[in-house]
């Protein structure tokens, strides 16, 4: 069994966990350090992922953003724009899938099992969406995602990965076209709930969640 390093970190500047990230993928990939999985979160920030048109899906102007001290970031990681701020959960794995877990298809349905089955954990029925990541929460306009995913592998060993809508402000996604999808909406534990969850972060490592220990090596693990 893999050793896995759970680091709790708080609030972290985005252009903080950056950097973290990029150091500790140097380090597991020379095998200094083991399996790690970073918890966290940012304050509010607008990430831009590799494709090509999530600059444009920023509907709010530099002043604007500006205004409510919003930052903006090219990323690395897949996908289009997203937003962390606080009350999101993000945990950013730096495992390595090498050589029996080279499957990356896989491994971002196990990040989506994750947050499928926390929302089960507070009575949510949250799935999937063909043709889109993340975790999804059925709502009479639609499918809303309450979980987003991007990640990036290089030679692979794995980082940046979800982001969780706990008590999220969920107006701050109204600066962006949320992962470039302009037909389905956002939410939150909270706002699902109709209160602010008692949720701390070990509520998603605990060991009876089977797919943490499974799909992706114990990254939710105690």
């Amino acid at each position: 069994m893999t050793a896995l390093q759970v680091r709790r970190l708080g609030l972290v500047p985005y252009a903080d966990g950056l950097e973290l990230q990029r150091r500790l993928v140097e380090e597991r990939k020379a095998d200094r350090i083991p399996d790690t999985l970073l918890l966290l979160q940012h304050p509010h920030v607008l990430t831009i992922g590799v494709k090509k048109d999530g600059r444009s899906h920023i509907l709010a102007s530099p002043d604007r953003l500006s205004s409510l001290g919003v930052e903006v970031f090219e990323t690395g990681r897949g996908g289009d724009v997203t937003y962390h701020g606080p009350g999101q959960l993000v945990g950013y794995p730096i495992i390595n899938l090498d050589p029996d877990r080279r499957d990356v298809h896989q491994y971002v349905r196990d990040l989506e099992e994750v947050m499928i089955r926390v929302c089960a954990d507070y009575g949510l029925d949250a799935g999937r969406v063909k043709g889109f990541s993340g975790a999804w929460i059925k709502s009479e306009g639609g499918e809303e995602k309450i979980g987003a995913i991007g990640v990036r592998i290089s030679r692979w060993i794995t980082s940046h990965g979800f982001a969780f809508n706990v008590a999220t402000d969920i107006d701050f996604f109204d600066l962006i076209v949320p992962c470039g999808i302009a037909d389905r909406g956002v939410t939150s534990l909270a706002s699902k709930l109709g209160r602010a969850p008692a949720i701390r972060l070990r509520d998603l490592i605990e060991d009876d969640v089977p797919v943490t220990r499974q799909g992706v090596q114990k990254q939710c693990e105690k």
